[in-house]
């Protein structure tokens, strides 16, 4: 009798182990999602910074292109029309938001293109500081996108990967977009002289 009472101790003992460990992994798990979905936030918001810096960067770049070449104003309206979008797409979701970014992208490559014909221009210091700003500033954005689409990646793994995706399924996680590139800038590209 005596012995069936401390099997069953020993059982209620393991159970209890069981159960605590249980409960440990679970709160590890949620704590290491909580610290992924953290991690997407703070790179999102290093992409917005860098976002709204190359933003603000844009009227400056348009005034100055508009004393030189006044007569592209097609570009010009195009530049700033894309800025518009951008500004009403900052808080979006970030395809949305990468969506309205690329266009900007292009119509800014569309404005140094104009200043290419411009030779009065490109020796403006002004535009050449703003130039060199704008470039750093998109190095920046490149890096910060690289960084958040890396965040993404490690969240998106951990809310879908066994046994942390039941942790997951359970809190309500979701999987976050990637920042993506536009489907026009994957292509190889073409050299021309």
């Amino acid at each position: 009798m005596a012995e069936a009472g401390g099997i069953v101790a020993i059982m209620a003992g393991l159970g209890c182990l069981l159960v605590v460990g249980v409960l440990g992994w679970m709160i590890v798990a949620y704590n290491r999602i909580v610290r992924l979905r953290n991690q997407v936030a703070a790179s999102w918001a290093q992409i917005d910074v860098q976002l709204k810096r190359r933003s603000d960067l844009i009227p400056n770049l348009v005034e100055t292109v508009k004393g030189y070449a006044a007569h592209e104003s097609a570009t010009l309206a195009a530049v700033t029309a894309a800025r518009t979008g951008v500004v009403a797409a900052a808080n979006a979701e970030p395809a949305a938001r990468a969506q309205a970014e690329n266009a900007l992208t292009q119509s800014i490559g569309r404005l140094f293109a104009v200043a290419e014909a411009y030779p009065d221009l490109k020796a403006s210091q002004n535009f050449a500081a703003l130039q060199a700003e704008l470039a750093t500033t998109e190095n920046k954005i490149a890096y910060a996108r690289q960084f958040y689409n890396s965040a993404v990646q490690s969240h998106n793994n951990a809310g879908q990967t066994f046994p942390t995706m039941l942790i997951a399924g359970l809190v309500g996680f979701k999987a976050r977009d990637f920042f993506e590139t536009a489907e026009g800038e994957r292509g190889p590209v073409r050299v021309r002289f």
